[in-house]
This record gives structure tokens, sequence and C-alpha cells, in this order.
């Protein structure tokens, strides 16, 4: 069959395509962008006459109609891989749920039917003269999920760039169920505002890189100070190899400093697992052959990392305490983002010849009550997660400074733990450390 004909035969309304659906399916909308938005609001109007029907996603940036429409979770029980801020907002009204994961294993989970899907509903950039659809800003877990799918559904949207990837970055017409064709913008995050704090701790993390570099980057304030810093320094022949692009990595390259030139693998080609950012950045993407997509068994595996001699992985977290134990996803028992490839990154960068990684957070935060609050704990006890055990904690950085805890006995993580937490708060620590018999005697205050 011509493609053209083919593609016109499975053309439904998004009203027809979720009728695909029933009751007691796993349905799987992907990650953030390539969120479904036309078939997510068909699927929500079958409320009531659905029953059991379960979602996954990961980082939504738009409302979630199954959610929004379905307060009471009569048809629809919706579950995250990793958090946005919306996600937060429904994890603590109790209308979804959360999946812990390593990102570099979320495309096996689908592979060994550990995460079912009996309907896949994703956006894709529409299709080329030979029948592919790009999945444009989510290479990810994308092809897994759809070869574990009986059913497979695209929504096809014009704003999607087209991205070429090393693979897992397409799927052909003949391939789908049924197609869906929306026109409606991109949800984009808001711009990130660096605070005083970002530059301080970005100015701690500056003078340990170097040209050549390959640079894991997380999101948020501090990274995007980061990028700041690297944009206006002589630093240059920078690579990318990144689970997640976002702006940050838009101002390195138009500042000329990410070439991708010394870079072991994929030389001359940045390469992200999976993208969200600004209508510049998208736009900087589409068709752009020197960056590539890549699934994130490929870009978070240790394996991988550790073949880039100077790989540099960057990431925030929430709190950590003086044995080195660091929190980057929950709150106490409040779920805040996720695992996704902290461990991943941290792994690999140490095992690289000579790879660093750095978990970044300011020292403090001012509670509800208006009181100061330390992000430096004597020990969790709140329920609060470890993301990163203390035997794998490589360098930890605050406002304050630096400090490597790699090889440390426990005496001297505390040590060098207290000279980053905030100056209010060192001496409450230090006794701290000394009840838990990891303070040495002879330590000078």
């Amino acid at each position: 069959m011509d493609i053209h004909e083919e593609y016109r035969t499975k053309l439904r309304t998004a009203e027809e395509a979720v009728k695909l659906v029933k009751s007691g399916d796993w349905v799987d909308y992907s990650q953030c962008s390539s969120f479904p938005a036309a078939l997510d609001r068909a699927l929500a109007a079958r409320r009531g006459e659905l029953r059991d029907v379960k979602l996954r996603h990961a980082i939504s940036m738009r409302p979630v109609q199954v959610v929004e429409q379905d307060p009471e979770g009569e048809s629809f029980t919706y579950n995250v891989w990793h958090c946005s801020g919306l996600d937060r907002k429904y994890l603590d009204a109790g209308r979804a749920f959360f999946s812990p994961m390593l990102f570099r294993h979320c495309g096996s989970y689908y592979e060994r039917g550990l995460a079912p899907v009996n309907v896949a509903m994703v956006t894709v950039a529409p299709m080329d003269r030979h029948g592919y659809f790009s999945y444009g800003l989510t290479n990810c877990a994308q092809q897994e999920l759809i070869d574990a799918a009986d059913t497979v559904i695209v929504e096809v949207n014009p704003h999607m760039p087209w991205i070429p990837g090393m693979e897992a970055d397409c799927i052909h017409v003949s391939r789908v169920d049924a197609i869906v064709e929306n026109d409606e913008p991109f949800v984009h995050p808001a711009p990130v505002q660096i605070s005083d704090i970002d530059r301080q701790i970005a100015a701690n993390i500056f003078p340990h890189l170097r040209d050549g570099i390959t640079l894991q980057l997380g999101i948020g304030g501090m990274p995007n100070a980061l990028g700041s810093l690297i944009a206006e320094s002589d630093l240059k022949d920078l690579g990318m190899h990144t689970e997640l692009m976002s702006d940050g990595y838009l101002t390195l390259y138009r500042a000329g400093k990410i070439t991708n030139a010394k870079k072991e693998l994929n030389r001359g080609k940045g390469v992200f697992g999976i993208c969200n950012g600004s209508r510049e950045l998208y736009d900087f993407l589409d068709h752009n052959l020197g960056i590539l997509s890549a699934p994130m068994r490929y870009i978070n595996d240790p394996a991988v990392i550790r073949q880039f001699d100077r790989f540099v992985s960057i990431n925030g977290c929430i709190a950590f305490d003086l044995y080195g134990q660091v929190c980057s996803e929950t709150a106490g028992l409040r779920q805040i983002s996720g695992t996704g490839g902290q461990l991943d990154f941290v792994t690999g960068a140490y095992e690289a010849g000579h790879g660093m990684a750095f978990l970044a957070a300011p020292s403090t935060f001012t509670d509800r009550a208006g009181q100061l609050r330390s992000n430096v704990l004597a020990h969790f006890s709140r329920g609060d997660v470890i993301t990163t055990p203390r035997a794998q904690t490589p360098w930890l950085v605050t406002e304050y400074g630096a400090v490597n805890l790699s090889g440390l006995p426990t005496w001297q993580r505390a040590e060098a733990i207290v000279s980053i937490a905030h100056p209010a708060f060192r001496e409450e620590l230090i006794r701290a450390a000394e009840e838990q018999k990891i303070w040495r005697r002879s330590n000078k205050r």
C-alpha cells in the first residue's frame, strides 16, 4: 500500500482512536513533550464508562485530563516515572502514584514485561516522505514501550521537531494502528530563575572544569548559572552527553563552547535522551545533524559513560547528611522528583579515567513558618529516600564550597561536610557528629 494511502486509512479522530482502550488496560503516554494532549482529553471523556485503566507518564507539562476529570480515580489510575511540579501536586493530593526506577533500566521494564502496555499513545513529528514519524524530543525508552504495546496510536503534531537519532528514533506508518492529528503548540517550562546562591554554587564548581570535557548537566537555576559562567569563560571544545537537554545547553552552543570535537564517543555530535525546554531550543534542534537522540539504555549506561576520559556530571540534590548519604527526590515522605539518572551518572563519572561528579544544593532553606533550616543534616530520619548511597557519593557542593568524599573515613567526611554547611548550623552539626562517634577528638572547632 502507498504510505500516504496507508496514512489516510489509519487517520482517526481522537475520540475514535481512544475506543481502542478497554477497561483494565495499561495505557502509556511516554514522557515530557511526547504527551498526547488530544488523546488524553478524549480518553478522559470516557470517565464512568471505563474501569481500572492504568496510565503511565513522566514530567507532565500540562494538566492531565484523565486526572483532572476523574478526581476520585473511578476510571483512571495515574502513575509517573518522574515528577514535574504539576505531578507533585497530583501526588500530594493522592491523585497519582510514583514508580521508582533507574533511568538506564526504564526500557528494560517494558522489554521484560514488568511495565505492561496495552495501548501506547505518543506524540510524534509529521510523517516524512518515506513513511517514518520522528520521535523528536523523546527517545528515552520510547521504542521499548512501543515494542511492548499491543496497540500503537500516534498523535502527529507539527510542533514536534524532527531530530535524528543513533537508534530508536522513529516509527514507520506500517507499525501504527491509528493516527490522530493535533496542531496545538507545546507547553514549555517557565524560564528558570537564577538566584545568587545558584551563582555561588556554580562558582564553586567552575574551577574544576577543563577544556575538552564531556558534560552532563541537570536542570534548574544552578546548572543555568554554570552555563552562563562557561559561556563567558575561555573554556572550549566541550562535549554534550546528557539524559535531559535543556536551555542551559542552548546557551553553550550559541556561545560556541560546545563543539563535541574532543569526545571519545560520537565525535562531532551532541547526544541526549530527552529534551524539555523553550521554543527556541526546539527550533535549534529541528533537523540539526550535529545533535543525536539516543535511548537511555545507552545514554545512562555507566559502561558507556566511563569511555569518556574527562566526563563531568553536575546534578542537584535536596539534602545530605554527615555520613554523605544524598537525598535528591523526596522531602521526608513527600515525593519531589525521582531517582532519574543521578546514580547512573555518579557511577559512570567515577569510572571514567578523569571523571568527576558533583551533587549540589543550597546549604539552607526557609520553611513555611519563615524559619531557616539546614539542608545538611546530622542523619536522615524523616523517611527521606536515599538517592545516592554514601559509598558512591562524589563531590558535594553548597554556596560555601565543594568537597570530595570519595575514599574518606567517617570522621573526615563529617569534617568536610560541616565545612560546607551554613555557619549558623556548624556547631550543632559538630555536636551531632560527636554523639554519633564520627568526629575526631583532636579536631579543632
